[in-house]
């Protein structure tokens, strides 16, 4: 098993919508970076965990975990002109677009602040504490995520 933090805006997406889902499983679309997809179509797989990280907001940071329940497969907005994700480059026979599905798992009682998550001095690899990193999809040891998922419960 693997662990990844997934950044999102929450008020386009967050981990409470998530949980709201009929079954809190969701398919994690839209992602437009290729070092990213990459990740997403090489890389995770199904029983990973996730960390959900709030970003573009007021109270930026780490909100809760899911769990990887669909290993990556084809975006299908990419195919739909009416998607603000649609791709015209890519095609059924060709996709440039990958996603997984998530499924809730828990939300943190407060977000583990981004202030707090650069104030742990043991947190020097996961990409949010290193400068100019900014994809969406980023690995995080394993020895770091213990270490923030504790903290995240304490908060």
């Amino acid at each position: 098993m693997a662990y990844w933090l997934f950044k999102t805006e929450p008020d386009v997406f967050g981990i409470d919508d998530l949980r709201k889902r009929p079954d809190q499983t969701e398919p994690w679309d839209g992602v437009r970076n290729y070092q990213a997809r990459n990740f997403l179509r090489d890389a995770v797989e199904t029983g990973d965990k996730v960390f959900i990280y709030h970003s573009s907001c007021k109270n930026v940071g780490i909100a809760g975990v899911a769990v990887v329940v669909k290993a990556g497969y084809p975006d299908a907005t990419q195919f739909d002109p009416e998607s603000a994700y649609y791709d015209p480059r890519a095609t059924p026979e060709n996709p440039r677009w990958y996603r997984v599905d998530v499924q809730f798992e828990e939300a943190f009682a407060q977000v583990l602040s981004l202030k707090d998550i650069k104030a742990m001095a043991q947190i020097t690899e996961t990409g949010v504490v290193k400068k100019g990193q900014r994809l969406s999809i980023m690995p995080v040891p394993d020895n770091e995520w213990r270490q923030l998922y504790q903290a995240a419960k304490a908060t």
